[in-house]
């Protein structure tokens, strides 16, 4: 069936319709602004990393002790460049963001104080240069903890045969490797680029962790679908979660105002060696779940427990409806 020409030329009365919606509904349109980081730089900046993380896993074969300092010295450097550009426009756009927030009569966004006095484009890209290297200092207390990480999977799973299969595999691992290093960028008080960091991992596993959140070492997602871990959450040492769990805010308190109120500790404290079975829900920022502890499956919680303490649901009544009957002698089979 030919098209329709006709149909074709209202194109531009519609063109010049959406056009219009960018002046009557302006609070999502970045037109004119300073650049925001680019997403393809951030993913491409994680890629690698893990390249570095993980030499000889990913992109790059027949790496050895003899040309493996190229390859990364030469990551490294062109993560610098990239990291100093796109920090740098984090740091800008949040100062114009909170600008532009007071002129229009918005709540503003926090701004990190080592960029208040930040006034020219230059004085955001060198604070970015800081940043960055700040940031690539950290990779081998990284890898550290990783490795932990790593080995922590291998004892919790039986199902694992070599460590290997762990980092090609699991995506448990890959949520919290991208974790670890949006952590150091939140920590470092670098605006955006931690969250972008965050959902591209939870895009890619399906486990949403908050770069705010703290993780002990040797911590242990298995399966993983459906984890969430909010930002004020405190993990200590040798935890081990499973799919469907919740580590979230019980209420949102408001100001005076009516705006939420932000900066407060929401969400649970998980201490040493917990282990908290599949879509089990903790809640609150005053939660303690104390050491060596188990939560239950499907388990609710709001307030805290004692260390060493078992939670579970008791057992429930299983009602099944519609069952055949039983064969008789004559049926054939």
């Amino acid at each position: 069936m030919a098209t329709d020409v006709r149909l074709k030329e209202q194109l531009p009365d519609l063109t010049r319709r959406i056009v219009e919606t960018y002046q009557h509904v302006p609070a999502i349109h970045h037109l004119g602004h300073c650049p925001l980081p680019n997403y393809e730089m951030i993913v491409g900046s994680c890629e690698d990393l893990k390249e570095i993380l993980y030499p000889g896993y990913r992109r790059r074969e027949n790496l050895h002790l003899g040309n493996v300092t190229y390859h990364v010295g030469d990551l490294i450097d062109g993560l610098h460049d990239k990291l100093t550009v796109q920090i740098g426009r984090a740091l800008r756009h949040i100062v114009a963001a909170r600008q532009t927030a007071v002129e229009s009569g918005m709540e503003p966004p926090p701004v990190p104080a080592s960029i208040r006095d930040c006034t020219e484009a230059d004085d955001f890209e060198a604070l970015g240069q800081a940043k960055a290297v700040e940031f690539l200092e950290r990779i081998p207390e990284i890898r550290r903890v990783l490795a932990t990480d790593v080995q922590a999977a291998y004892d919790g799973d039986p199902a694992v045969r070599t460590l290997d299969e762990i980092i090609f595999c699991y995506p448990g691992l890959e949520a919290v490797t991208i974790h670890r290093l949006a952590h150091i960028l939140h920590r470092l008080e670098v605006p955006l680029i931690p969250r972008m960091m965050a959902e591209w991992a939870h895009a890619r596993t399906g486990i949403d962790i908050h770069p705010g959140a703290t993780i002990g070492d040797h911590f242990f997602i298995d399966h993983g679908t459906g984890v969430v871990i909010g930002e004020t959450c405190e993990i200590g040492s040798r935890v081990k979660l499973y799919q469907g769990v919740t580590l979230g805010a019980l209420s949102f308190p408001t100001d005076a105002d009516g705006h939420l109120v932000r900066g407060t500790k929401r969400h649970p404290t998980i201490e040493d060696r917990v282990v908290i079975y599949a879509n089990a829900t903790v809640l609150g920022g005053s939660t303690r779940i104390g050491r060596d502890s188990v939560i239950g499956s499907n388990v609710w919680l709001t307030r805290s427990v004692d260390p060493g303490t078992t939670v579970v649901l008791e057992r429930p009544k299983l009602r099944i409806r519609g069952e055949l009957p039983e064969p008789s002698a004559d049926w054939q089979i």
